[in-house]
Parts: structure tokens; C-alpha cells; sequence
């Protein structure tokens, strides 16, 4: 049942549920990590971002059955779960943050080629938010990189990330 969408856009918006919730059980794996490692301010960081990425397949699951549509949950990959370093696994979540940012863009290209106005307003909103998630990223890996070897300086990132407000 597809509701008020296309059936490529309805395939499209169901796998970018399971992105999104891949996305939250990625930054889950790297908050374990980061606990084991004793950085639990990054750890609180990575939980933080879970929590977003949660709320983003809730969006979407959401805007799909507003529209008449049944949601269709798809199998979620197990992400991985050891990083070298912090900063090996911010710039793994840039990464991957630019990889969604690309799922979005798509998404954004089948609503205008739908002539589907009402998903590309909906879409507009994680449009604006992947600029935010990659800028983030992008300013950690900064950081780390000043950091160096400087354990010091580590622990001092990781206490500021620690404060961390949910949205």
C-alpha cells in the first residue's frame, strides 16, 4: 500500500527508514566503544546522536503513514564496532554522515522527478539537518586533529563533549 506516493519514492522513503535506524545503531556501537575506552563524554556525544538518528526514522515513518501509505521495515546491518582511535571513528562518522547526506539528496531528486511537492517540503528539513550533522563531524575531527597525541588535551575534548544537550 503506497498511499499518495509513487512506488519508487514509497521504496525509497522505507529503505531511508532503515538508514536512519542504521545510522542511530552506528553512533550506538561507537558510544559502547567510546565507554569502553573510558571517553564517557564522547560516549554521552555518540548516545546523543542515537537518539537523533532514532528521531529521524520516527519522522519519516511517521510522514509515511500520514500519507496513507504502510510502513515496510527492512532488515538493519550490524554496524561495526572497533575503532583505533577517536579520531578514526569521528571521521568514520563524517563518512558516513556524508554517505546519508547522498541517500537524501536522491530522496530530494525522486520527489521533484514525482512532481511530489509534499515530500520534497518534507525532505527540505533533513536537507538543512545533514549540513548541521556533517559541519558537526567536521569540527570534532578538527579538534582531534589540533589534539595530536596530547592525552591531556583528549580528556579536556572529551569533558566538553560530554556536555552535549539532547535536541
Amino acid at each position: 500500500m503506497t498511499g499518495k506516493f509513487s512506488e519508487r519514492m514509497y521504496k525509497a522513503l522505507n529503505e531511508q527508514i532503515r538508514n536512519e535506524y542504521f545510522s542511530a545503531y552506528l553512533y550506538l556501537s561507537m558510544s559502547a566503544c567510546c565507554y569502553a575506552k573510558n571517553l564517557t563524554g564522547m560516549a554521552h556525544w555518540f548516545r546523543v546522536q542515537y537518539e537523533e538518528e532514532l528521531s529521524h526514522g520516527d519522522k519519516i515513518f511517521k510522514y509515511i503513514t500520514e500519507r496513507g501509505a504502510k510502513v515496510e521495515l527492512l532488515q538493519i546491518d550490524r554496524p561495526p564496532c572497533e575503532w583505533a582511535s577517536a579520531l578514526e571513528m569521528y571521521k568514520n562518522a563524517l563518512t558516513h554522515e556524508q554517505y546519508v547526506t547522498g541517500l537524501i539528496n536522491n530522496l530530494v531528486k525522486i520527489a521533484g522527478e514525482d512532481k511530489d511537492y509534499a515530500t520534497l517540503s518534507f525532505l527540505q528539513w533533513f536537507v538543512d539537518e545533514q549540513v548541521e550533522e556533517e559541519a558537526n563531524d567536521e569540527a570534532i575531527i578538527a579538534q582531534l586533529e589540533m589534539i595530536g597525541e596530547s592525552k591531556g588535551s583528549l580528556l579536556f575534548l572529551d569533558r566538553q563533549l560530554g556536555k552535549r544537550k539532547e535536541d
